[in-house]
């Protein structure tokens, strides 16, 4: 007799204590849910994943939600940790980063999203196979861009790189074989778009060719992007766990958000998760 009380003492315990956990679980819902959040990115193709593919997602859990757009990369971040927006989409691990700890910023990415790969354009060449030697090729004139489009031409067989150089840090001077004797001219990134009709072969970033009112499937090739320069969504620290974060990540790892990437987003190359 005594043991069977016992026993129902400890099932009574148990029980309580699942009910104030769901009880306190279903209270964060609730809170998270109640109050208006503000999700940030860059005007153009990513404030529009955040439109179409992300906030309906949101909206079903009970979410209201604002997008703010800003013209620049240095805004987002700031809005970010003042608590100004709770979430942004903008930017890759890389520059989240190198931003945060230049900035003594405890940011964390969330989760990467399909991103708008460089692609190697030209109005000269109608395939690769086609570029003769002597060619001029624009490239982006920092060294994160500059790394991904030397990368790329290694990737089409245009270039050889020194295999033990560090892929995000590639440049001009690991080429160990350059077969068709290109000529790199370095530029500001958004004037690549334009060089397309001056040079024979342009490497255009991504966010820079849609900008342009350029199409990603135009390209002749494009990047097989490493998965640290693909986009994330970003986060405060503290905040990497929080109910709105479990929903963001819910949301854009379901069937709807790949749907929708590959109905209105095409030609954005999706992380290794997705694959």
């Amino acid at each position: 007799m005594k043991k069977w009380f016992l026993a129902m003492i400890l099932v009574l315990l148990v029980g309580a204590l699942a009910a104030c956990g769901s009880s306190s679980e279903s209270k964060e819902k609730a809170e998270a849910k109640s109050k208006g959040i503000k999700l940030g990115a860059t005007a153009g193709p990513y404030s529009d994943m955040l439109k179409e593919a992300i906030v309906p997602g949101l909206e079903k859990k009970g979410y209201k939600v604002e997008i703010v757009e800003f013209s620049d990369y240095i805004q987002p971040n700031k809005a970010l940790d003042n608590g100004d927006i709770q979430a942004n989409l903008f930017q890759h691990s890389i520059y989240l980063e190198n931003f945060a700890k230049e900035n003594n910023m405890k940011l964390s990415a969330l989760i990467s999203v399909p991103t708008a790969p460089m692609g190697l354009y030209s109005k000269k060449y109608k395939s690769l196979g086609e570029v003769k030697d002597g060619a001029t090729v624009t490239l982006p004139n920092d060294p994160t861009n500059a790394a991904r489009a030397l990368n790329t031409l290694r990737d089409e067989g245009l270039i050889t790189i020194n295999e033990s150089a560090d892929p995000l840090k590639v440049s001009e001077k690991d080429i160990v074989e350059n077969k068709k004797k290109l000529k790199f001219q370095a530029i500001e990134a958004g004037q690549l778009p334009r060089s397309v009709d001056s040079v024979d072969l342009a490497a255009v970033p991504g966010n820079f060719a849609l900008a342009a009112k350029m199409n990603l499937l135009d390209a002749l090739a494009l990047e097989n992007m490493l998965d640290s320069y693909r986009n994330i969504v970003a986060v405060k620290t503290v905040n990497k766990d929080s109910q709105l974060a479990k929903d963001i990540k819910e949301v854009v790892e379901s069937a709807d958000f790949e749907k929708v990437m590959d109905e209105k987003f095409k030609g954005f190359g999706k992380p290794e998760w997705m694959k």
